[in-house]
């Protein structure tokens, strides 16, 4: 292993560079990126029991901000819940923001892994082709082993750039998707606690509006009707008599 890449020159040091950041890039996402960690499913319902419960105090808003990350963009809600639903909404969208910045953290450094990688090969062959085409010309082409070493150069910094850059697409474009998936059950869950906390204030406030006593008018308006209809079962008594002596 180690005769490969001292044949393979001195840019194989960048592409080694460049895989060890890679990995190591894989593993912390690996790790950071678990649903378990970003979004856990008990925290919306967990809140929900709080609030119901009146038990939801600052103590409570600092725990669920440090336990996750959806956990810091509910409490960002909650701060701003009493200003109304529109208010709720935009700060749980600005917190959500840094939330996903922090989502996607080295996911660009890792693309640019991918992408340079085979660039750096690509550059190790052509220096090698050129080691090649200047053997020639100095020594002719009877320096068998003078060629074999800028080949050699060629092709072992193209097939170690490719190394690299296969593998760092395949878990960028993972990473990413993976990240998609996370916001969308951050917006969800957001959008669960919104629906549920301002749905429940319009119940409440419809059984409020319930309890009013009926307004003058209205009152006004019922007593007319009954007065309408007492007077329509006095005609009806009066013509009854009259309608008896007609059939007979």
């Amino acid at each position: 292993m180690v005769e490969i890449v001292l044949a393979g020159g001195w840019l194989m040091l960048p592409i080694i560079i460049c895989s060890i950041v890679a990995i190591a890039i894989v593993i912390e996402r690996f790790w950071s990126l678990s649903q378990r960690r970003i979004a856990p499913k008990t925290t919306v319902g967990q809140v929900w029991t709080w609030i119901k419960n009146s038990e939801l105090d600052a103590a409570k808003l600092r725990e669920l901000r440090l336990a996750s990350p959806l956990g810091q963009v509910l409490a960002a809600g909650l701060l701003n819940a009493r200003q109304g639903r529109q208010a709720m909404s935009d700060a749980i969208e600005q917190n959500a923001a840094v939330v996903i910045h922090d989502l996607e953290r080295y996911l660009s450094t890792l693309g640019t892994i991918a992408a340079i990688t085979p660039l750096l090969g690509l550059l190790g062959t052509v220096i090698g082709m050129i080691r090649v085409f200047t053997e020639i010309m100095i020594q002719g082409t009877g320096n068998a082993n003078a060629l074999a070493g800028g080949i050699s150069e060629a092709l072992i910094t193209t097939a170690a750039g490719l190394t690299v850059a296969i593998p760092s697409y395949a878990f960028h474009r993972y990473f990413v998707r993976t990240v998609d998936s996370l916001v969308l059950t951050l917006e969800q869950e957001s959008a669960k606690l919104v629906e549920a906390l301002f749905s429940d204030r319009r119940v409440e406030w419809q059984d409020i509006a319930v309890s009013h006593p009926p307004a003058e008018s209205e009152t006004k308006d019922k007593a007319e009707d009954k007065d309408a209809v007492a007077n329509g079962e006095d005609a009806d008594e009066k013509t009854a008599p009259v309608r008896a002596e007609a059939t007979s």
